[in-house]
């Protein structure tokens, strides 16, 4: 890898991490909906630490910087394009996570409910089952529906993951499982006692129809449900509780809808129309965020223990979607369905397998409903760039990503950023049936580099898919048009008495290396011009100019815009005390930066060497310079350490001597031992108390080494503690030995 590619490299990313800084304060302020800026602000903060790394290997740093740099790119995309509110459908990133987050362990889920928001969720993303998987939940579903102690919850899961899985229930397990759960609605009491019954019974009715479950009183038991019912559309979970949920009220209306369908006679047409005015009371009482998206929230725990809008919306769509396939029509306007579908999509991809769940079974059911199916209106980018002539294109599916039925998609205005007066449009998009995308061939008129609000509007091409499908008016999606500005007349000027002392010409963005001078009475004067594609005046978000002493202070001016070009003028001898009266080599470097601008640039100009005053005595001093962290990693400074002198020691002759005389005693020892006569006729001759005295004598001789191994290496604790081990051992044996002599010396002395 030549240096010169290396040092390219370094420049595209130093620039594109500046480019980032200057408007990521204006990320902060939107709020990105899904990527935050403080990712994106670590990932920057990782490329400038690659360029200023201490790798020796220019290969190295290029692969590392390369990968960074892609991978921010790509960050920023997607940030832009979230921040701006585009709702995506359904994508390869919820597979990848409904694989994360159901992920089983011991080739089983831990119950049949979450087996069945598992495989719900793989069914809607079109996810294999394993069939090992399959096997194993198959055969749990048996064994709870032959079981006589499962309640009806245990057996409204068993059925609802039966019917994904296609497991193979004999009639006789049906035919029970049916019996019970009609006994259970008769002693049912409460939301949920229904709710499990009824759900259960709809399941063995769809598998089977040798095995009867329908109901002899359904207007009685609808009436029974029905008197939960609260006037603003929420219901109570039970009549002795008074707290009315959300949540409940999608459970109602699946339930509800179950009864209709497991009737052998009609419903009272008046509890159908009055059941339907409460839905539309529901839907009076909906929320609204600002993008359009719609939700329902609850206060109230959920039948699983869980609390807040996504559950609650979710519980409402799945109820919407069941009781309109039972009842006909509702009166539901279109643009809250798909603000019901922007909420499901605008929250991204949820943290736990029962939310995706909530959120994909939530997406179905919008995408087969009757009443009215959403049609998303989406970007493949919405960054498009001037410079490289690239097309805008806008893709119409369902919420699940599905072909759209035939439509054409109309840009009606244009409204610039900051501005609300828009420009009237009514261009059509040419539509490519291959790509399935309607693309915009140019960008209208006057549009330049910057950032704009496009409104679209979708017309469907039969009049009878507008009782079929919601597409919500007119779409208004940020777009962000990028190009590449150029940089004019860009010169530095040392003025003195407003007359040009020196002049220099700078290429911005380029290499520059100029070298000036100055003092105090003079001043600095820095001026280039920026022009978009167009040739209009580009204003950037920001443009700074940056002094850095030798000694490390630094000092930012912000470059003013004059209306015809960017200028700035330092006048040295108002700034003495702000450059704390430094005088030396001082590093020029600008920098502009835009979000719309493709080649922001951090531009070393050269230096300029400063001549200021003497600093006075009571002049403020320059800040201390922040330690760089890394420097603690670095090699630290050689530590040199002198020994003390070794202390003279005896001649070699006189310790050997010492050592002699140190022996004398345990010669005189044996000599003593000789003379007394010592000798073994007393040792014992039997077993038992030979052993013993062998191991006496051991003890005694394990003690002399303990002796010599402290004198050795041994501490003064160690040695304690293992004599008094030894010590014990010997008292032992020692009292045996000697009880065996002073027996033995009885004997002698009694015969």
């Amino acid at each position: 890898m030549e240096l010169s590619k290396i040092s390219a490299v370094k420049k595209e990313l130093g620039t594109l991490f500046r480019y980032f800084l200057v408007f990521c304060k204006t990320w902060e302020a939107n709020g990105p909906k899904y990527y935050d800026s403080v990712t994106l602000k670590t990932l920057a903060f990782q490329i400038q630490l690659v360029l200023q790394s201490p790798i020796t290997s220019p290969a190295i740093k290029f692969a590392m910087a390369k990968k960074l740099g892609f991978a921010f790119l790509v960050l920023v995309a997607a940030s832009i394009c979230e921040a701006a509110v585009i709702f995506n459908p359904i994508s390869e990133a919820h597979r990848s996570a409904a694989l994360e987050l159901f992920s089983v362990a011991a080739g089983k889920f831990s119950s049949l409910e979450e087996a069945f928001e598992a495989l719900r969720t793989f069914e809607v993303l079109e996810i294999e089952t394993k069939p090992d998987l399959k096997d194993s939940t198959c055969k749990y579903v048996v064994d709870t529906l032959s079981s006589g102690s499962s309640n009806a919850k245990d057996l409204y899961h068993a059925l609802r993951v039966s019917s994904l899985l296609k497991c193979k229930i004999s009639k006789g397990d049906l035919a029970g499982a049916a019996s019970r759960l009609k006994d259970s609605v008769k002693d049912a009491k409460s939301l949920l006692d229904f709710y499990y019954p009824v759900g259960g019974l709809i399941l063995i009715k769809d598998q089977t129809s040798e095995v009867d479950v329908l109901f002899a009183d359904g207007d009685g038991i609808f009436r029974s449900v029905k008197a939960l019912s609260q006037s603003d559309g929420r219901w109570r979970y039970s009549s002795n509780n008074p707290e009315s949920s959300t949540f409940a009220a999608g459970v109602a209306l699946e339930t509800l809808s179950g009864i209709i369908t497991l009737t052998s006679s009609e419903i009272d047409g008046n509890l159908i129309d009055t059941l339907k005015n409460d839905v539309v009371k529901l839907f009076d009482n909906i929320h609204k965020y600002d993008d359009g998206a719609y939700y329902f929230d609850d206060q109230l725990l959920d039948a699983s223990g869980h609390q807040g809008p996504l559950s609650a919306t979710s519980s409402v769509v799945r109820g919407l979607t069941a009781f309109s396939s039972t009842s006909g029509s509702l009166n539901i306007p279109g643009d809250k369905i798909l603000g019901l579908a922007r909420f499901f999509l605008g929250i991204g991809i949820p943290g736990n397998g029962k939310d995706l769940y909530y959120q994909i079974d939530a997406l179905a059911c919008l995408e087969n409903n009757r009443v009215s199916v959403p049609l998303i209106l989406s970007l493949p980018a919405c960054v498009i760039s001037v410079t490289r002539q690239e097309k805008l294109k806008v893709r119409v599916t369902t919420v699940l990503g599905s072909t759209a039925p035939p439509l054409s998609v109309k840009l009606m205005q244009v409204f610039s950023s900051g501005s609300k007066d828009a420009s009237i449009i009514k261009q059509e998009l040419k539509f490519d049936p291959k790509e399935a995308v309607h693309t915009l061939d140019a960008l209208p008129v006057g549009v330049d580099i910057g950032e704009y609000v496009f409104a679209f509007e979708i017309v469907l091409s039969d009049p009878e898919h507008k009782k079929i499908y919601a597409t919500g008016g007119r779409t208004k999606v940020p777009i962000y048009i990028t190009g590449v500005v150029e940089v004019d007349n860009a010169k530095v000027e040392v003025l003195e008495s407003d007359s040009i002392e020196t002049q220099k010409t700078l290429d911005l963005p380029g290499k520059n290396d100029v070298a000036l001078s100055a003092n105090h009475l003079q001043k600095l004067w820095l001026s280039f011009q920026l022009t978009t594609p167009l040739q209009n005046r580009f204003k950037p978000h920001q443009a700074l100019l940056k002094l850095r002493h030798e000694s490390g202070v630094e000092h930012m001016f912000v470059v003013g815009n004059s209306g015809k070009q960017f200028e700035i003028t330092l006048d040295f001898l108002g700034l003495v005390e702000k450059f704390f009266y430094l005088s030396g080599k001082y590093d020029m470097e600008v920098t502009v930066g835009d979000a719309a601008m493709e080649n922001s640039f951090l531009q070393p100009l050269g230096h300029i060497e400063l001549d200021l005053p003497d600093v006075p005595e009571k002049a403020t001093r320059p800040p201390p310079q922040a330690v760089d962290p890394y420097s603690r990693y670095g090699p630290k400074p050689e530590i040199t350490h002198i020994f003390r002198p070794q202390e003279k020691r005896p001649p070699q002759e006189l310790s050997y001597a010492f050592l002699g005389l140190v022996f004398v005693p345990l010669l005189g020892f044996f000599f003593g031992l000789l003379r007394l006569g010592v000798n073994m006729k007393n040792f014992p001759t039997s077993t038992v108390p030979a052993t013993f005295a062998i191991l006496f004598h051991g003890g005694i001789a394990a003690v002399l080494v303990l002796y010599a191994l402290f004198w050795l290496k041994l501490d003064l604790f160690t040695t304690l503690k293992t004599l008094g081990f030894v010590g014990m051992f010997l008292m032992f044996v020692g009292h045996r030995t000697l009880s065996h002599l002073a027996s033995t010396s009885s004997k002698v002395k009694s015969s």
